[in-house]
């Protein structure tokens, strides 16, 4: 089958006296004939080029669907006298969330079944599922167009009849008042989607009667709504890249007026929890790294902050979770998060040992106050997802549950490790490193580096039993923690964005590098994958570097940077103008057009590309990748395969059912591994 040849139909896009030329603008033109004619054209071909590997496909698909416990449970947890969990049953897609009375003999409630909400759609997200105060009510958000746009349902738990309630346009967050008839939700502009207003419904009116709370005005912030630990306090925060606002009223009192905490000043981001009848305040006011603060409910202004931690250049405060006697600080130090436990005494200090080079590590669901026990979840590359319960006192914990691997898996029979690449500028770039022992080290070896390094966001070394399928094939899988990510602290998120994102793309080209100069792998078998703004990572680094790389994975990739920043009508485009820059102003306009993949395709051999994306994603329109690989086909001067897959029925983040988003990586591990001669 011939490969889709875009129609070109030249559009000047001029500012600051310079004009680009797009040929393939018209594309964003959502439910034309013409684009969505294109789009099955791309996947119509893709199939044919990939029908050698269906049988390869089907293969990984059987091998990492059978390492699920199909029927399985999570670890319970306790709230208001009743114990919750999820459960899966074999066979089925979607979880059923459950509970019990706190009671040994107490009969099973099921209160949602999302298999029976999925039914008819190809499509299904629950989000925010939340129990009113007196345990009668359940709300929460269902999307089954693959949009984030959620519509608010009640459920009776005690009749299990859905109230005659249906709030459209929401992101998924709900929160009860104290009253169990007044919820407080988010709405999203239904053009930008921007979440910019938070409202008040109370049960038995229609949603035109619900009530205007807060508006956040400024377009390049977002707000949101929720609830305290102690359940006692009520949040809307409005946040930016840079800068935060809080505001809160009591739970008992839903009526009442928003006090805000702390006045929002650039440069200033902080986050407020209530336990202990105080408000815990993480804030980066003069302290880069976050320092925690701490005052009383009646006198929240920032002048009546005290410290509880102060700012540490070394180390990043990420989070903390309060109980009667101690605090356990989440913290992050040269790329590894510890837990800190320290008494409200005083008289104790000091971290949980994991015994690993390489894991990740954070607090579960702790909802107990007046408690000793501290939940928290482990994993590392080797060893899979762990539930402990710890005693802070005698520091004694407990294996509650550990992640089945369904036909064993052994972690001693794999390796993990820590390398660092150097880069130019004298910045040390970690990688977590995973393959099977006896692996030698002689350039011969098929590897996968990972990357995302944009948002802050960090990629932290879990357990994937998907990625089995390749390290026991003898893969390499190596995550990058490059800059724009937090992995060092906050200067090394800072150190990858705006005027500095390139160092991105430099750190991860290097980490490239390093893998080939210490034998790990070759040009000739290496490979590389990353969505989204990882996306734009495969993207500007296969135009600096392609003789890097054999081939390489893009998902829903963020790669006409410039339009987009261009366009304050798309979804997300204000509130990142501190992310990547305004390209109003001159010079983050040439920055970013300087490496803004689909602006930098030129006429030269690139690695084989595998694209994918959603019709109907929120974060990055369809049309970025479907415009990218056009232009890549117009230019490119090699005969490697250039594959484009754009599923009609989801969005951002792929396929909703568990089963049905692993087909979705069989077919990127069967595009790696049909590379390298398997299938």
């Amino acid at each position: 089958m011939m490969q889709p040849i875009a129609a070109k139909k030249p559009k000047e896009l001029t500012i600051h006296g310079h004009t680009r030329t797009d040929a393939y603008f018209w594309m964003n033109e959502r439910d034309s004939p013409e684009v969505l004619e294109h789009l099955k054209a791309e996947n119509a071909y893709t199939d044919s080029v990939m029908e050698k590997w269906v049988p390869l496909r089907k293969k990984l698909f059987q091998e990492m669907k059978g390492r699920i416990k199909e029927t399985d449970m999570s670890v319970p947890y306790l709230l208001r006298g009743y114990s919750y969990y999820v459960r899966y049953e074999e066979g089925f897609e979607y979880p059923l969330y459950c509970r019990k009375k706190a009671e040994t003999d107490a009969v099973e409630e099921v209160i949602l079944n999302v298999n029976t909400l999925a039914e008819g759609h190809s499509f299904c997200d629950v989000q925010g599922l939340t129990v009113s105060p007196d345990n009668t009510l359940l709300a929460y958000g269902i999307d089954t167009v693959s949009r984030r746009q959620y519509t608010l349902k009640i459920r009776n738990l005690q009749t299990g009849e859905m109230l005659n309630e249906a709030v459209e346009n929401t992101d998924g967050s709900y929160v009860w008042a104290a009253d169990n008839r007044t919820l407080f939700y988010d709405v999203k502009d239904e053009e930008t989607l921007r979440t910019f207003q938070v409202k008040k419904h109370v049960l038995g009116q229609p949603q035109e009667s619900d009530s205007l709370v807060f508006e956040e005005k400024d377009e390049t912030f977002y707000c949101s709504v929720s609830k305290s630990k102690s359940e006692e306090i009520i949040f809307i925060s409005s946040f930016s890249t840079v800068s935060a606002e809080e505001r809160f009223i009591f739970a008992s009192e839903p009526d009442a007026e928003f006090r805000i905490i702390q006045p929002r000043r650039r440069d200033h981001l902080y986050f407020v929890q209530h336990f202990g009848g105080m408000f815990y305040i993480r804030s980066n006011a003069d302290a880069l790294n976050f320092k925690l603060m701490r005052c009383s409910v009646q006198n929240p202004g920032e002048s009546h902050w005290e410290t509880v931690i102060p700012q540490r250049n070394e180390v990043l405060l990420e989070g903390v979770e309060g109980f009667e006697q101690f605090l356990v600080l989440e913290e992050r130090e040269n790329g590894l998060t510890h837990l800190r436990v320290l008494s409200t005494d005083g008289n104790t200090d000091y971290r949980i040992d994991f015994g690993e080079p390489v894991y990740t590590v954070y607090t579960d669901t702790n909802y107990g106050y007046r408690t000793q026990m501290l939940r928290f979840v482990f994993s590392s590359l080797k060893t899979p997802m762990s539930v402990f319960e710890y005693n802070m006192q005698t520091r004694e914990k407990t294996l509650l549950k550990q992640q089945e691997v369904v036909g064993g898996h052994n972690p001693e029979e794999y390796i993990t490790e820590r390398l660092f690449a150097h880069t130019p500028d004298g910045e040390k770039v970690p990688m977590s490193v995973l393959y099977k022992k006896g692996l030698q080290k002689n350039g011969q070896n098929p590897a996968l580096l990972y990357g995302y390094g944009s948002y802050g966001i960090t990629v932290d070394p879990t357990f994937s039993s998907v990625r089995l399928s390749l390290v026991d094939r003898g893969f390499v899988y190596v995550i990058a923690h490059i800059r724009g990510g937090q992995d060092l602290g906050r200067y090394w998120y800072e150190n990858g964005k705006m005027l500095n994102k390139k160092n991105t793309f430099f750190d991860f080209i290097r980490c490239a590098e390093t893998l080939i100069e210490q034998q790990y792998t070759s040009p000739r078998h290496l490979y590389a994958m990353g969505g989204s703004a990882g996306g734009l990572l495969m993207g500007a680094v296969m135009n600096m570097r392609p003789d890097l790389f054999n081939g390489l994975v893009a998902a829903v990739p963020f790669v006409d940077v410039v339009t987009t920043m261009l366009d304050e009508s798309i979804p997300l485009t204000t509130g990142e103008f501190d992310e990547w820059g305004n390209p109003k102003q001159e010079t983050f306009y040439q920055y970013i057009l300087s490496y803004s993949p689909y602006d930098n395709v030129e006429a030269k051999a690139y690695p084989n590309l595998l694209v994918t994306t959603g019709y109907h994603d929120s974060q990055v329109q369809y049309w970025e990748p479907a415009k990218w690989v056009a232009k890549l086909r117009e230019l490119k001067t090699d005969d490697n395969l250039l594959l484009f897959h754009c599923d009609l029925e989801t969005g951002h983040g792929g396929k909703s059912g568990r089963f049905e988003r692993l087909k979705e990586i069989a077919m990127e591990y069967a595009f790696i591994l049909g590379l390298e001669g398997e299938g």
